[in-house]
């Protein structure tokens, strides 16, 4: 990982839009700072495209989509998108599993979970777990003391044995039924919503992460970033960011703004 100052300027100026994971990311210690905020905003005045790729729950993206200054977003690991059109109030939802087969899935997912706690009792089902339409969420550290290596381990070994596919954020271990990620969905959005195909998002988005399940979004990406605290998972992303912010969390995503995105381009 280089020093994201070392990003060529050429580089930086072909940059129309960002996406972004939140926990760790645009959040410091669970907090949406000010700072990060504001730095969504300049991107959002810069006139570049904002779109949150995130884990957390279906009912937050509801939130985020209607709430916050982006275009659209991506939850659950891959598993949707919503965008909010303030005009017409109206919001479109897509989701890589239509209604009847998600709610199959869920018994699934229950028994999945009654295991995990059972083999791990340490772990615990997350807090956000309730507005979530898709997967399974087990807290590891973000309303629990943090569980060791070897319990999130033990975690993704029996979502992987019980058919799940599995991927370990900074705060939650998820798994889902399917093949659908971020990336995914990711381009899925940007070309059925934007009409952005996926060789020129390659090198016109800028992703910026934290965590493991960020690493396929790392690999696409030509301008891929991780904020400072991305160092904490090194052993365990095969495919590192390109390039990596002094600071950590939601200062590092300000500092990445603030680069990308100087008072001349918005």
């Amino acid at each position: 990982m280089q020093p994201l100052s070392q990003c060529p300027p050429e580089h930086r100026a072909r940059i129309r839009g960002v996406l972004t994971d939140i926990d760790d990311t645009l959040t410091t210690h669970g907090h949406l700072t000010a700072l990060a905020y504001s730095a969504m905003e300049r991107i959002h005045r810069a006139g570049a495209m904002l779109i949150p790729i995130t884990g957390r729950p279906a009912g937050w993206c509801d939130h985020i989509a209607r709430m916050w200054p982006v275009d659209a977003v991506v939850g659950e690991n891959g598993a949707l998108w919503f965008r909010y059109d303030p005009r017409s109030r109206q919001m479109e939802r897509h989701y890589a599993v239509q209604g009847a087969a998600r709610q199959a899935q869920r018994e699934h997912l229950n028994a999945v979970a009654e295991h995990i706690l059972h083999a791990v009792p340490n772990a615990r089902i997350a807090a956000d777990q309730l507005y979530r339409e898709t997967d399974l969420a087990i807290d590891y550290c973000e309303d629990v003391k943090r569980l060791s290596d070897a319990e999130v381990e033990a975690i993704v070994s029996i979502m992987v044995n019980h058919g799940l596919t599995a991927k370990v954020s900074s705060i939650h271990v998820n798994g889902w039924i399917g093949t659908h990620d971020k990336l995914t969905m990711t381009l899925s959005l940007l070309y059925e919503c934007f009409g952005i195909s996926p060789a020129v998002a390659r090198d016109s988005f800028a992703f910026v992460g934290d965590s493991p399940n960020d690493q396929s979004m790392f690999e696409y990406f030509s301008c891929s970033v991780g904020v400072a605290n991305v160092r904490d998972f090194e052993s365990r992303i095969t495919v590192l960011p390109a390039y990596v912010t002094t600071a950590d969390s939601g200062a590092g995503f300000a500092e990445f703004s603030e680069l990308l995105f100087p008072a001349s381009r918005a």
